[in-house]
């Protein structure tokens, strides 16, 4: 708790010199499921965002970097006011505390997730990826491979068999697959309603982007529209679906040739890489680090990734061995929670 103690006395006093106001005081502002964390301090009638993110944890360079190109090319992130690298001490603006998630309702949703796809054409048209670090095979299956270690082995305490194993490596294969065969743009990486705020001008105010990859096209997509905290009508988001299709057709990213079941398939089994790996990883969260505020959200999660396959004849007996070792199981359940 020293530590933590002296992070704080420290964070405070770079604050006030950073204003020149030694009279400032730092209140909690939200966390996030890293050692990042962020704290609202006031002065001038202002409201500012002191983001603590921890050099040896979280290096804030690639947020840095990321963020000054988001902005360049015309997207409302948080403008940076005065850094200290060394410490991990930035201070920024503050977008408010409008989360989309609280905010979305049948009647607003679709102006929300329409100014939320305007920035994510303008992302996928305008930003360079090269330099990014790629969304490669690698990345696709270690993120695969969380599901069947901590929601199979460690929550439900099963061992796969060999012949289950094969499902699984079939499974992941066919997902991989779809993946790679898209073409590449800038990816957000986590772009939903948590990390989207609802701001005056130039909305929405785009956050927590600094995992950004080059990876598959319907990426992004997929995270907005199959959300894990919330969820809306199949219909719904495959019109949704198809109206972004479109757009990008008459922004020449893909070509007519890409038909509305083929863009669809990119985004369902796309969405099923975040939720196979979200349903591993929010159990993670619980068992090995302790945070338990994501569990609620597990039945969602479970219910997008047994829907989803269950649309894909070749998924049909990866959805039969999820729901012979989960089906009666309070998901939300774990030990000592």
């Amino acid at each position: 708790m020293d530590h933590l103690h002296d992070r704080a006395a420290a964070r405070l006093a770079w604050t006030r010199a950073a204003h020149g106001d030694s009279t400032l005081n730092l209140e909690p502002a939200s966390a996030d499921a890293s050692f990042r964390s962020y704290l609202r301090t006031h002065h001038d009638g202002l409201s500012w965002i002191v983001m603590d993110s921890p050099p040896a944890q979280e290096d804030p360079r690639p947020w840095l970097a990321i963020g000054e190109r988001l902005a360049n090319a015309g997207l409302h992130v948080p403008a940076v006011y005065s850094t200290d690298l060394q410490q991990g001490f930035l201070l920024i603006e503050d977008l408010g505390s409008r989360l989309y998630l609280p905010a979305l309702n049948n009647d607003n949703v679709d102006a929300l997730y329409g100014d939320a796809m305007n920035a994510l054409l303008r992302m996928q048209t305008q930003m360079s990826y090269d330099d990014l670090p790629p969304f490669d095979q690698d990345v696709v299956m270690r993120g695969l491979e969380v599901m069947p270690e901590w929601f199979l082995g460690r929550h439900l305490r099963h061992a796969p068999d060999r012949t289950e194993q094969k499902v699984l490596e079939a499974a992941f294969e066919i997902v991989l697959n779809n993946m790679l065969e898209q073409p590449r743009c800038f990816v957000h990486r986590d772009f939903h309603s948590r990390n989207l705020l609802i701001v005056e001008h130039d909305n929405p105010g785009i956050i927590d982007f600094q995992g950004a990859l080059a990876g598959p096209l319907t990426y992004d997509l997929a995270s907005l529209l199959r959300d894990g905290y919330i969820a809306w009508e199949r219909e719904r988001v495959e019109t949704w679906v198809e109206s972004y299709r479109q757009r990008l057709k008459e922004a020449h990213v893909i070509d007519s040739g890409i038909s509305s079941e083929r863009f669809l398939r990119w985004f369902d089994l796309t969405g099923l890489h975040r939720h196979i790996r979200v349903l591993g990883q929010f159990y993670r969260l619980w068992y090995r680090d302790g945070k338990p505020g994501y569990l609620a959200d597990v039945p969602r999660v479970y219910r997008y990734v047994v829907s989803v396959a269950s649309n894909y004849p070749e998924l049909s007996n990866f959805v039969a061995l999820l729901e012979r070792h989960a089906h009666g199981r309070d998901l939300t359940q774990v030990d000592g929670a």
